[in-house]
């Protein structure tokens, strides 16, 4: 197969797989209607070899049945799925080279751990030395192999998880799918068991698809992230990417905590698109490409914790977006404190601010402050840039 350059790797040292690869998984005008409902809408996509890259959404976006169709569990009703560059749709699953991990672990509970392990294994005809070989190496990979005669029930649930990962991997194949396989555990045990996926994911370098409803989660495991919505793509990209500048309002709202302002464009200004919204005094944002006309509405977000709380008698910095309103609630969230102010035209915004003082040194309820930001961190959301802004 031709190689082909990829331009979606996540940039961080230690995340980013060979700058060149071939593509893993094409899918191409997916649609999958069940009676009246479309639960996939005409989805095109490409997952690189050697990416770990997680499909985010709410429930009923339709990411499970994506995924459901990758495996082999459903046929789509319009569109080509492609593995390694060949057709798989109405190709079997037991056929196609992919192993599944679902969220209720699925080990056979009557097995020990290293028969749970070895099973995919001798179903591919590997025995004696080699199975023994296969099966301890991937315990060791998962850290399991002091629990190797265990059953299921005498392990914790992440070890159970654990077990299940390393049965999907033992068997060798090119694309694991993972399907909220964390969402059955912990906070706590959550956080341990995303390290040890980016640590597995990148010892074994297999294409890891991984589907959930948790935005952290996808940010902190991905080299990309696709956020579904309705069926459809809302947006593609490196975490980074799809949180500091969402492509629509949804995306915004969806990951994290976002103000939105409703606001009307006066011009622009180099690369600055100059806007008018009710008590904002300085609101810019960068153009990035985005075709725009005087007088069109637009709506603009930022990060709650790019806004600086100011008392109305300090100056924020020259150039920033200023915006004076009154405290409404203040929540304590122990890194941070969170901060709900009332703001002109019946509006609310937020602002994060680290507890590197006092809580009470930001405002307290009924408090007039100022919120500022860097226009940098403005953002206009739209469709995509040069698609306009007006849906």
């Amino acid at each position: 197969m031709t190689e082909q350059p990829v331009t979606g790797f996540h940039p961080a040292e230690g995340r980013t797989p060979d700058t060149f690869a071939p593509v893993e998984v094409g899918l191409h005008g997916v649609t999958k209607r069940f009676a009246d409902q479309t639960a996939v809408d005409d989805v095109t996509l490409r997952i690189h070899e050697g990416e770990f890259f997680s499909v985010l959404g709410p429930s009923g976006c339709g990411k499970t049945t994506l995924l459901r169709m990758i495996a082999g569990f459903e046929d789509p009703t319009a569109g080509r799925i492609e593995l390694d560059g060949v057709d798989v749709v109405g190709v079997p699953p037991y056929r196609r080279d992919v192993n599944t991990v679902f969220q209720s672990y699925a080990l056979f509970p009557h097995l020990s751990v290293w028969d749970n392990v070895a099973y995919g294994v001798k179903r591919k005809g590997v025995r004696g030395a080699r199975l023994k070989q296969v099966v301890g190496e991937h315990l060791e990979l998962v850290r399991l192999d002091r629990y190797a005669k265990r059953r299921p029930a005498q392990l914790s649930g992440g070890q159970q998880q654990r077990v299940a990962i390393a049965r999907a991997l033992a068997a060798g194949p090119r694309l694991l799918l993972l399907d909220e396989p964390l969402g059955a555990l912990d906070a706590v045990l959550r956080k341990e068991l995303q390290i040890e996926l980016m640590r597995i994911q990148r010892e074994v370098g297999t294409t890891f698809l991984y589907v959930t409803h948790d935005q952290e989660e996808a940010l902190v495991l991905s080299h990309r992230v696709a956020v579904m919505n309705a069926g459809r793509l809302a947006q593609v990209g490196y975490p980074e990417d799809v949180y500091e500048r969402p492509a629509t309002r949804f995306v915004a709202g969806f990951i994290g905590t976002s103000n939105i302002l409703d606001a009307e464009v006066s011009g622009v200004d180099g690369r600055w698109v100059v806007l008018d919204a009710p008590g904002v005094t300085g609101l810019r944002a960068p153009l990035n490409g985005h075709v725009i006309r005087h007088g069109q509405r637009v709506a603009a977000t930022v990060r709650p914790e790019k806004v600086h709380l100011h008392d109305l008698a300090d100056e924020p910095p020259t150039g920033w977006c200023v915006l004076t309103g009154t405290v409404r609630d203040v929540v304590y969230a122990g890194v941070s404190t969170q901060y709900v102010v009332d703001v002109p035209g019946g509006a609310e915004l937020v602002a994060f601010v680290q507890n590197t003082h006092r809580v009470a040194d930001a405002g307290s309820p009924g408090q007039p402050v100022r919120m500022a930001w860097d226009p940098d961190f403005t953002v206009l959301l739209g469709s995509t840039p040069r698609e306009g802004l007006d849906d």
